[in-house]
């Protein structure tokens, strides 16, 4: 089986008029993303960002969990962010999963919109389970990563579509799904109780 690493990405984003920003990090993708990560065994969450006091912030947040006295009230928030990295670029992040791994990975994003290179889950998770290739899997915040973003990746997840018309969800949801899908038992296999 791969190696699964995450990624969320804060620029180049657009927002909600389509122009690029960079979007501010949030307590909860740093917590409920870490445990997300951590319950499907993803080697590690990386949270890009480029602004030095996001990410002292993020840091801060993180330390009171790993090493202060967050540690000590809730042990299980400790292991959560066992192995969540801050870095400032996507290049900084394929650097370290190549020094760990000795070989470069599979770049694997997610949007709401389709393109040429879009993949199946199904496809996708037979990468993952009978391959050894790295793959690492980017999550955008805001309305998405730009297009130009986009073509430089390897492969694009099919969009997330629920049972109506609304197609907007936030991203500690997206990643969920998307892990499950991944990564979660196959329940579809089991024999019915």
């Amino acid at each position: 089986m791969a190696p699964v690493y995450i990624g969320l990405i804060h620029y180049p984003i657009y927002n909600k008029h389509m122009k690029v920003v960079t979007t501010a990090l949030t307590n909860y993708d740093l917590h409920d993303i870490a445990r997300t990560a951590r319950t499907y065994d993803v080697k590690k969450y990386f949270i890009v960002h480029p602004v030095q006091a996001q990410r002292d912030m993020a840091l801060r947040i993180m330390s009171h969990w790993k090493t202060g006295a967050g540690s000590q009230y809730n042990a299980n928030r400790k292991e959560a962010f066992k192995e969540t990295e801050l870095v400032p670029d996507l290049q900084s992040a394929i650097h370290m999963i190549e020094e760990e791994c000795g070989k470069k990975p599979a770049i694997v994003t997610t949007d709401a919109r389709v393109y040429p290179n879009t993949v199946s889950y199904r496809a996708m998770r037979e990468k993952i389970h009978n391959e050894d290739q790295p793959v690492f899997i980017l999550f955008g915040t805001g309305f998405g990563m730009t297009k130009e973003m986009m073509k430089e990746f390897d492969y694009i997840i099919e969009p997330i579509y629920g049972g109506g018309s609304y197609n907007h969800l936030c991203v500690r949801s997206a990643v969920a799904i998307i892990l499950d899908r991944l990564l979660g038992e196959p329940w579809w296999t089991k024999e019915e109780l």
